[in-house]
């Protein structure tokens, strides 16, 4: 037995030794490999194309987006559709309605006389979206919330799919501010108009979700696997929502998609994937063999949101994104306070208030008067105070109110 587990030992040590850290030969054009990322939409939803070029590696600079390029939708019957540049390498235009019996592609013309064409490509639109729903098993190591979706085609034309998602969820500062500075005194903060206790943030997703039923026996996609929410994470703690957009793929499509997952989702460990090559349906009308990264099609999607109220979930305890902010009773001026203050110095309420503003108006990390400390009948003596990202939501957030949101 000792003899296994020592051989084991070595066994164990050679493949680490074998691991070297892999540096990738820069990228010989010296601004990088066109990207293309985006769907031309054949209906009435806006169409955004996102155009960039790679960055090496080692590079400082992590983005690298195309600007004053000219792109635009082309039909096989000489019709054309421009799109407008809106900065940082987006492009894009309203619904364009296309008629499903022609092809269409995109054309793109950058600042260097450059030329890119996508081949034409045949309308191919995704089937509604049967449901999206969720569970609360969340997963082996952290309970949670899951969130699933399901379609199918009754066509039998779409088999690949491909999804993304935006989330938007209601939060709130550890601490509810009813003061304010205005620079001169403390006042009654209007909780309506000039609320920082509650806001909504809203983000995308990141991985490729893909899915496919060519191999099934019923063209259906059951409980697809979306996104996974920790129990404590202050997403569920207040209400939730996520808007979930379905596309249909062709199999260069869908292949293009899994490659690219593979190399960008799936790499790390002595087990997984090679890295492999990436060939999308973009290329160079100047130079024909140069590496173009991206695959665009053309048709319309499906989408559904559903919301997820914290009333319908577990009584799990969810944790604030600042765990530091927890009131004080110390000494304005005491070093060990870390986060919030309870501000009580001597004297009249002026100077009570000089002692806020001065905070507020003048130190890096100011104060925000959180409640008054007073006698009923009487004036204030002092304020609760906190730091702002204890206090205002607005720091990571937004506080108007969506206008899709439903509570």
């Amino acid at each position: 037995m000792k003899r296994v587990n020592y051989l084991l030992f070595i066994l164990v040590a050679m493949v680490a030794a074998c691991r070297k850290p892999y540096n990738p030969p820069p990228v010989s054009d010296t601004n990088g490999y066109l990207v293309v990322e985006g769907t031309i939409n054949s209906g009435a939803d806006s169409t955004f194309i996102k155009v960039s070029h790679t960055v090496n590696v080692a590079s400082k600079v992590t983005l690298n987006p195309v600007l004053n390029a000219v792109l635009t939708v082309e039909g096989d019957q000489n019709t054309t559709y421009p799109l407008t540049e809106k900065g940082n390498g987006m492009y894009a235009c309203a619904g364009l309605n296309l008629n499903n019996a022609y092809k269409y592609r995109l054309n793109i013309k950058t600042a260097e006389n450059k030329q890119y064409v996508t081949d034409y490509m045949a309308i191919l639109n995704a089937p509604p979206i049967d449901s999206v729903n969720y569970d609360t098993k969340g997963t082996v190591f952290t309970p949670g919330v899951n969130v699933y979706v399901n379609t199918h085609d009754a066509t039998n034309k779409v088999v690949y799919y491909r999804w993304d998602y935006q989330e938007t969820w209601l939060f709130h500062a550890n601490f509810e501010s009813l003061f304010k500075s205005n620079g001169d005194t403390v006042l009654g903060r209007d909780m309506l108009n000039d609320n920082i206790y509650s806001c909504w943030q809203t983000d995308t997703s990141s991985s490729i979700l893909l899915g496919s039923s060519a191999k099934l026996s019923k063209n259906v996609i059951f409980q697809q696997p979306l996104t996974s929410i920790a129990s404590t994470s202050e997403k569920v703690e207040d209400e939730y929502s996520i808007l979930v957009k379905q596309y249909a793929l062709t199999a260069d499509a869908y292949n293009f998609y899994t490659n690219l997952k593979k190399n960008t989702e799936q790499l790390g460990s002595i087990f997984d994937a090679q890295p492999s090559q990436l060939i999308g349906n973009i290329h160079s009308v100047n130079n024909p063999s140069e590496p173009v990264i991206g695959y665009v099609g053309v048709g319309s999607s499906s989408s559904v949101r559903i919301y997820i109220h914290n009333q319908q979930l577990p009584a799990w305890k969810t944790i604030p994104y600042y765990t530091d902010c927890q009131l004080a009773f110390n000494q304005p001026n005491d070093p060990n306070t870390k986060c919030c203050y309870y501000v009580w110095p001597p004297g009249p309420p002026n100077q009570v208030n000089a002692y806020i503003n001065y905070l507020v108006g003048g130190d890096p990390n100011p104060l925000i008067p959180i409640d008054a400390i007073a006698v009923p009948g009487h004036p204030p003596i002092g304020y609760t105070a906190a730091f702002r990202q204890c206090a205002d939501c607005t720091l990571r957030g937004t506080n108007k109110k969506p206008a899709f949101w439903k509570y």
